[in-house]
């Protein structure tokens, strides 16, 4: 028997592994696709500490081998169920069952895609689903965000003080976020609130060069822009555990800061946990935090 296995070899997985290793835990990562998880896409990383600038692959790629070398397995299998037992957890892949003592469910969620043609070959290139990420590359140019709830405002406020120019497209006459966001961006000389329209192209060479939007009455309006900024919302990846553990009405595992799910012995890190700040740090640190309380759990039985 295992004594932890983690689903998932993102940040906050692989972290896990690392420091379940260190305490000298038997450990297995599940992964159904490739390890990194989305920060794979993300070409420069500025806001990690110590590495001013790394790529996103090659930070994931560093994670993975220090996982290894202490001796972490990573088998490429989709966790598809886990089945409590008590003291004894059981975890279903698409190939095999794994028994262990304690499970990390380190799945993350996937940013909602525009679904316009050529979105995912653009990102990096134009498109991003992190302002507080990639704004800064976008200093004193033209930028636009789509989304009406509260990201989308914090995040066209965060680039309003960084691009030239700032466009705020949503898909209804008014906006779901809180209503002071609204009024601050109101104020602002350089945003432009594009009402009741969805994005229905993208002009790119290389990189995006500007969108086309189509409004409720079919009329179509084309905006030069060096930067897409998507905020309509994630999907936590635990759609095959909500039966198991407590989710909120989003689907995201419902833990504190100890990463303790209301199962005992079921522990979640990452973006598919209820929380306010999803960024690589927090991934992380989830990761180191829910190794080490799985360990503290394992030492009780």
């Amino acid at each position: 028997m295992l004594d932890i296995v983690i689903i998932g070899a993102g940040p906050a997985g692989l972290t896990a592994a690392i420091y379940a290793k260190r305490a000298e835990k038997s450990v297995l990562v599940l992964e159904a696709m490739n390890y990194g998880g989305q920060i794979i896409n993300t070409p420069d990383i500025e806001n990690y500490p110590v590495n001013a600038h790394i790529s996103g692959f090659e930070f994931a790629s560093r994670l993975y081998e220090q996982a290894k070398a202490l001796g972490a397995e990573v088998v490429f299998e989709k966790a598809v169920d886990i089945i409590d037992e008590g003291n004894l957890k059981k975890v279903v892949t698409n190939a095999n069952l794994y028994e262990c003592k304690a499970v990390i469910i380190a799945t993350g969620s996937e940013n909602r895609k525009l679904g316009v043609e050529g979105e995912d070959v653009l990102v990096g290139r134009g498109i991003s689903y992190c302002a507080t990420c990639d704004g800064a590359f976008y200093r004193k140019k033209t930028v636009c965000v789509v989304g009406g709830g509260n990201t989308a405002l914090e995040d066209a406020l965060y680039l309003s003080d960084i691009a030239e120019k700032v466009y705020l497209i949503h898909r209804r006459d008014s906006f779901r976020g809180e209503e002071t966001t609204t009024n601050k961006l109101k104020k602002k000389s350089n945003v432009e609130f594009v009402y009741n329209s969805v994005v229905t192209k993208l002009n790119a060479e290389k990189r995006l060069k500007s969108i086309e939007v189509t409004d409720k009455e079919g009329k179509v309006r084309e905006i030069e822009t060096n930067g897409l900024f998507v905020a309509i919302g994630r999907i936590p990846e635990t759609q095959n555990f909500a039966k198991l553990v407590k989710v909120d009405e989003s689907g995201y595992v419902i833990a504190g800061e100890n990463c303790r799910t209301d199962v005992k012995g079921i522990f979640v890190a990452g973006d598919n946990r209820v929380k306010d700040v999803r960024q690589l740090v927090t991934a992380t640190a989830d990761g180191a935090v829910a190794a080490t309380e799985a360990v503290k759990y394992i030492g009780t039985l």
